[in-house]
């Protein structure tokens, strides 16, 4: 009986071989296996522990980072509540300092002594540029802070994909999918293309915000962006699938997947002929806890402007602060084939979306137990 699954834990993989010039093999034989159906139950979810340099830059930066998504839209309504409303001064004075402290203590302080930390250097091509900036001592954090390991089937590992670009699809967005955050993996770990995750335009126009995430290769979620970079460029490209709308839902019971209209992206593949790969990120929904307006505005208002408006509190009750330290396993599932088909029908487009669905369906049942979630469901609306 060979193996069915592989599982890497990135969050514990030795700093020395967090960089780009290691090649894949040393990773992978990092890799613990199984010949099971899956892992042992609850042998997916642990916290790993970490040193208090990683844990307290983590709080600043990811604070940091969600006041920078948010902060562009306030300038106005700040600046209004300053001029017209004088009893609001010491609060827009105390949300101006906020972001003022957490963006002096990350990028004076913790920024500089983390590359030299990861021995960061710098590229001048393009593609290696971008390489090079997945491997960003933040999002590195990211991994240990959360605990990351990816979990993938045999039908996934190295060679079975290294021939053609690859759709990753992940679920659910809820308030940050920090699951894509370990950008080398998709890059590197499934074949050795590089990984263009894809964001809503808006968010690629934010000060500072916008340029970061361009610089580690984002694109915007438009069909001509993605179909250029999967044939043009035969690179693989990322996608949250469910977008705005996994952000709000959230139960002890069961997990939500808004994927049933989501059929562009499997006419892109069909015309394209690349596969499809589910992707679960289990944990996503522990890290804040989102509050829903009962009528709805808050999520009317984000679909609108396509980014996340809407509050939610993490690690400590901080508000837009750093998350919980759950532990995210990011698990693949058998990629759907697609076959090229330059003007694909109706019909092919609904019966491979529905080949999608089984797929992310699929991948929850097997592993929920794994992670800790036997009684969890997961309902695709």
């Amino acid at each position: 009986m060979t193996e069915q699954y592989y599982k890497f834990d990135v969050g514990k993989l030795p700093d020395e071989l967090y960089r780009p010039e290691i090649p894949v093999e040393k990773w992978l034989a990092t890799c613990e296996s199984t010949k099971e159906a899956t892992f042992p139950k609850d042998s997916l979810n642990r916290v790993i522990p970490i040193t208090w340099d990683v844990e307290l830059e983590r709080i600043v930066g990811i604070s940091l980072y969600m006041a920078g998504n948010v902060f562009p839209f306030l300038i106005l309504p700040l600046a209004g509540l300053y001029t017209f409303a004088p009893t609001c001064r010491f609060f827009v004075r105390y949300i101006c300092a906020y972001v003022a402290v957490l963006a002096f203590v990350e990028y004076l302080v913790f920024y500089p002594w983390l590359r030299r930390k990861y021995k960061q250097v710098e590229t001048s091509a393009s593609d290696d540029a971008m390489r090079s900036s997945q491997y960003a001592p933040t999002e590195r954090n990211n991994t240990k802070y959360l605990s990351m390991s990816f979990v993938w089937p045999k039908s996934l590992h190295r060679p079975a994909m290294e021939s053609t670009p690859l759709i990753y699809c992940i679920v659910p967005h809820s308030a940050a999918p920090f699951g894509i955050t370990a950008y080398p993996l998709w890059s590197k770990l499934f074949n050795g293309r590089l990984c263009r995750w894809t964001a809503a335009p808006i968010v690629l126009k934010i000060p500072i915000v916008g340029d970061l995430v361009k610089k580690i290769g984002y694109i915007p979620a438009k069909t001509k962006s993605i179909v250029e970079t999967l044939t043009k460029k035969e690179q693989n490209v990322g996608i949250i699938l469910d977008g705005i709308a996994g952000m709000f839902h959230q139960s002890h019971y069961e997990e939500r997947a808004y994927l049933k209209k989501r059929k562009k992206i499997v006419q892109i593949a069909l015309k394209t002929g690349t596969p499809i790969v589910p992707v679960y990120g289990f944990g996503h929904t522990n890290m804040y806890t989102v509050v829903v307006d009962p009528f709805g505005f808050l999520e009317k208002l984000s679909n609108i402007f396509g980014a996340s408006l809407t509050p939610f509190f993490g690690r400590f009750g901080w508000f837009l602060g750093p998350p919980r330290r759950s532990p995210i396993v990011v698990c693949l599932g058998d990629p759907v084939k697609c076959p090229k088909i330059a003007s694909p029908s109706q019909e092919q487009i609904d019966e491979y979306h529905g080949q999608m669905l089984d797929a992310f369906q699929k991948v929850f049942e097997t592993h929920k137990a794994a992670y800790g979630w036997s009684n969890k469901k997961l309902k695709i609306v």
